[in-house]
């Protein structure tokens, strides 16, 4: 198991209110579910409420089911909630992946959440794509990712985030970010990890003993029975990406390889990514490209 966080002193400085102002606020809920028939990975069941759209487009050859999800409101912001529940089948393969980089406002009242849950049968493989969060100055979100799955399941999960819209000249000086992960196989925790901001982002950004400066990270996790077969090559691929400015680790134990990078610029560390999900599954959905 491994468990990292950071977390902000003097909260005094910059409390949340949880209930916000009386205001209408977003919400969406998803539930997908993928089973086996016959040789091929088919939907189950699709239910889509308000704000929260999944659309199937059609893979590319020899590439598996493709589900991408859509926030019809265009972004979140403090009061917002967003509820996904994703289920592969036994023996299925699917990618679930965002439309385009989630924008996170400023809140003026309360914390937007968005949580996501993810169940995997025997033999079940998945992929959980989801493109960046882009936190605005003020912005206020609650991320959390919790995954069951079997013990022979294939799971292949990132998430990232950018604090600020870098060509903007934007940068959020003071915003809570809240994101946890859970992953448990066989009915044993295996992955446990916890980042919190609360207050002066910017300024903890900057210390060395937390992003060094940076603005994006990203987490990029594989539990699976060959996982640890990839260190050395992601090893080789990170010594690469340092020149272009990305920080970044990897370590695999267990069935499990965890990924981690940091960097200065947000463009660097999504290329950087690109190239470490094509190394791992080959070509990415369309909409990465857009």
């Amino acid at each position: 198991m491994q468990a990292t966080q950071a977390v902000g002193a003097d909260r005094d400085a910059f409390r949340w209110r949880h209930e916000g102002a009386r205001m209408q606020r977003a919400h969406g809920v998803g539930r997908l579910s993928f089973v086996r028939r016959g040789a091929e990975t088919v939907i189950k069941d699709c239910y889509q409420e308000a704000g929260l759209r999944i659309r199937l487009p059609r893979p590319g050859p020899e590439m598996p089911i493709e589900a991408v999800i859509i926030n019809t409101a265009g972004g979140l912001t403090g009061g917002d909630r967003f509820d996904l529940e994703i289920t592969a089948g036994e023996g299925t393969s699917a990618v679930v992946t965002g439309q385009a980089a989630e924008k996170i406002y400023r809140s003026s009242g309360g914390i937007g959440s968005f949580q996501t849950r993810i169940g995997l049968g025997e033999a079940a493989a998945l992929d959980w794509l989801p493109q960046e969060a882009i936190l605005f100055d003020g912005a206020a979100l609650d991320r959390r990712l919790d995954v069951e799955m079997a013990g022979d399941a294939h799971l292949l999960a990132v998430e990232s985030v950018v604090f600020g819209r870098l060509a903007r000249g934007e940068s959020v000086t003071h915003g809570f970010l809240f994101d946890r992960w859970r992953i448990r196989r066989g009915g044993r925790l295996v992955y446990a990890e916890g980042l919190r901001f609360d207050g002066p982002v910017a300024e903890r950004l900057g210390a060395r003993a937390a992003g060094g400066g940076a603005v994006a990270a990203a987490s990029l996790v594989m539990v699976s029975p060959r996982a640890e077969t990839w260190l050395e090559p992601a090893r080789d691929l990170l010594a690469r990406l340092e020149p272009t400015g990305v920080e970044a680790g990897v370590s695999a134990f267990d069935g499990l390889l965890s990924i981690r990078l940091l960097s200065a610029d947000p463009f660097a560390l999504r290329r950087g990514l690109v190239q470490l999900l094509e190394m791992l599954r080959g070509p990415l959905p369309r909409v990465w490209s857009c």
